[in-house]
């Protein structure tokens, strides 16, 4: 039985934000008040929000530099020569088009899977001259970001009082971990920038949102990448000082509304992602955001996706399931939840087509409790 979404009305603009603030917790990785406080307030960030800002987080500068200057170097060269890392399948190097459905954005990208055998793979065709120079780079990277993102799960797991504290990290610093690496370039609006290869790439993007009535309206924006949840456990953002990422979150009023975030090129921005939703049993959120390419200079992201093995069996944590809170997911895979979340278009809410009904409740939850 697929469970209908109940969605607030939202609206358009992230200005209509201005009462309910920031909207945005700021998480000190530091701990200044002890670890129990710090675990406790990445906890209720995640449960509250789906997002926030870790500042102090511990992970070094110099692998973020080294990987911002390698991956721009690639974002300059000549269209043709970009080309040679795609078309993305879904990784590689893509330009616009955004998955198989028809979604585009203003972006140019490049999407690895995180493993250094897969990145010593796609390096040949990123970095011709020094192929194994790229993929050193991407492995220091990715080996500092994963140690952060293990740190903040083991710290939900803690907050949440689970069992097993590490039950969200084993999943992935697991050898066959299915974690992906997205470098997002974003050319500057207010100049002319070819980005196009073909025919999709003179698409133009468009606002889609809903309005009080439910239906799609349009309003006239640079849509860099549209509105979507992140499908894995968790997600850890990082980019340069250009503004455009805007995170949706309810107001005062209850509303759902677009909350610009400011840029902070010395912090991370932490998504709970959908399976993280799914193994806490909706206690969690993943949040939905998106991405305006309005400004007038580049904007570059780096995002690590963590994510479990593909054969993974997610099914929410005994520990969430209580006859107040039955359980709200059927058990599945992830390469089950992928292979659906690539037959969809971008915002859709996937998770929903994963939902139990009451006469399922008590089946699953008392199959997860025993």
């Amino acid at each position: 039985m697929v469970v209908p979404s109940t969605t607030p009305v939202r609206q358009e603009t992230a200005a209509a934000a201005a009462s309910h603030g920031s909207g945005i917790p700021t998480v000190d990785m530091s701990a200044p008040g002890g670890r129990g406080a710090l675990s406790r307030q990445v906890a209720r960030a995640c449960a509250e929000h789906g997002f926030f800002r870790a500042v102090s987080h511990g992970v070094p500068p110099g692998p973020a530099a080294r990987l911002d200057a390698a991956t721009s170097a690639f974002f300059a060269l000549a269209p043709h020569d970009k080309q040679r890392a795609g078309p993305p399948s879904p990784l590689g190097y893509g330009c616009r088009s955004i998955g198989f459905n028809g979604d585009a954005g203003e972006l140019e990208y490049l999407l690895l899977h995180a493993s250094p055998a897969a990145v010593a793979h796609r390096a040949r065709s990123i970095d011709t001259d020094d192929p194994s120079r790229f993929s050193t780079v991407v492995n220091d990277y990715v080996g500092a970001v994963r140690q952060l993102a293990c740190d903040i799960l083991d710290l939900l797991g803690e907050g949440l009082g689970l069992k097993d504290p590490r039950s969200f990290s084993k999943l992935i610093t697991d050898t066959d971990s299915d974690s992906l690496l997205r470098i997002n370039h974003y050319p500057p609006a207010c100049t002319i920038h070819k980005l196009d290869h073909d025919d999709q790439c003179k698409m133009k993007s468009i606002v889609r949102t809903k309005n009080g009535n439910g239906l799609n309206s349009s309003a006239g924006a640079r849509i860099g990448f549209g509105e979507h949840s992140d499908p894995q456990i968790i997600s850890l953002l990082r980019a340069n000082d250009v503004n455009g990422l805007q995170v949706l979150l309810p107001n005062s009023d209850g509303k759902e509304v677009w909350v610009q975030v400011p840029a902070d090129p010395s912090a991370f921005f932490v998504n709970v992602g959908d399976l993280l939703q799914a193994l806490t049993n909706g206690k969690l959120v993943s949040v939905r955001h998106r991405v305006i390419a309005s400004a007038c200079r580049p904007r570059l992201s780096t995002i690590y996706f963590a994510a479990p093995p593909l054969h993974t069996r997610i099914s929410a944590l005994p520990e969430t399931i209580t006859a107040d809170s039955p359980c709200q997911y059927r058990p599945f895979t992830w390469a089950e939840y992928k292979k659906t979340m690539y037959s969809l278009r971008l915002s859709h809410s996937r998770l929903d087509l994963f939902q139990v009904g009451d006469d399922d409740n008590s089946n699953v939850g008392k199959g997860e409790q025993e």
